[in-house]
């Protein structure tokens, strides 16, 4: 690359230092020193300028942004697995190619799943803010009582890397394995799983005792988990999601479990992110449920493997071979 001009690569949010310093040595690197999310604006002023955009899930690139591309931006790398914050058919149709980091979260956001379970289930929240507010008097017998998930039954919703992630540390912790997905999973998988699966959503959830989401976003998933559907749960049945937050209709969880029927949550991503819903805000203060800030893939490998993803895609891009981790509409 030495020998031509380097692109411009443009990154919308602050990166683990070693990977930005890499991408200064490889490429003409605008960082985000400041780390402050871009604005519509912003994102349209880069497009217009950069040869790669490297946007995270914070930075909406929908059609309205993309019609401002200039000619030479012909690559987004986001740094991240989901896309749904990006317009890939409107991309492809402008020439620009897309490509995502997919693999390197999965061990994190499965180990992230089962703490959640296990926080939820064993009221972990609460019990670790009872000493610290000088609020605990001693053990008893019948304080701070959970419930055990060995013999439970767990229903997976997407059983893709993530979510057979989560189903082999499950039946580590003796959870029965069930699963819904758009396609069943070969034999020989769901046999090393002892998995069972389920083709219709709704049997399912009306048998599970946890429920993990592990589905991407797209049309077709938005409130999958609708209060219709969430109604079909048992009272004491919990929900986790570690995916995307609008695959879950947030308001009618709050409803279900503020009226006892529906057991409890743990979610690490909501449907209006920065922002929460006041409701579960308020449930999580009364130890209902468990709320963590979209820290699922927060591990320091975890983003420097992301990082080194996108450098491979942008380097594979700008060499003139097909890079490999293209995101395709037909994917989606």
């Amino acid at each position: 690359m030495s020998s031509r001009k380097k692109p411009l690569v443009v990154v919308t949010r602050r990166l683990p230092e070693a990977i930005e310093t890499r991408m200064r040595e490889l490429f003409d690197a605008e960082l985000n020193l400041d780390d402050k999310p871009m604005d519509a604006a912003a994102l349209m002023e880069a497009v217009k300028r950069a040869d790669v955009l490297v946007p995270t899930i914070t930075d909406e690139i929908d059609s309205s942004i993309l019609a401002q591309a200039g000619a030479g931006l012909r690559l987004i790398a986001n740094f991240g697995n989901g896309v749904d914050h990006i317009d890939v058919q409107a991309a492809l149709a402008r020439g620009i190619t897309v490509t995502n980091t997919p693999g390197v979260l999965t061990d994190d956001t499965a180990d992230m799943t089962m703490a959640l379970i296990m926080a939820v289930a064993r009221r972990i929240p609460e019990g670790a803010r009872l000493i610290p507010e000088d609020e605990w008097s001693g053990w008893a017998p019948t304080g701070m009582l959970g419930r055990r998930i060995t013999g439970k039954r767990l229903g997976i919703v997407g059983m893709g890397r993530i979510g057979q992630a989560v189903a082999r540390r499950a039946r580590a912790f003796g959870l029965s394995i069930h699963y819904h997905n758009r396609r069943r999973l070969a034999s020989e998988v769901e046999e090393s799983l002892e998995a069972t699966w389920w083709d219709s959503l709704d049997q399912m959830l009306a048998r599970m005792d946890i429920v993990s989401v592990h589905c991407p976003h797209t049309p077709a998933t938005y409130h999958l988990l609708s209060a219709r559907r969430l109604k079909l749960l048992r009272p004491v049945a919990l929900v986790v999601n570690t995916a995307r937050g609008e695959i879950i209709d947030e308001n009618a969880l709050a409803r279900l479990i503020e009226s006892n029927e529906i057991g409890g949550a743990g979610l690490d991503v909501f449907e209006h992110e920065p922002a929460v819903n006041p409701r579960l805000v308020k449930l999580a203060k009364a130890g209902k449920v468990v709320l963590l800030p979209h820290m699922g893939s927060a591990t320091q490998e975890g983003r420097l493997d992301m990082g080194e993803k996108v450098i491979v895609n942008i380097r594979t891009f700008m060499d003139g071979h097909r890079p490999p981790d293209r995101v395709l509409p037909s994917m989606l």
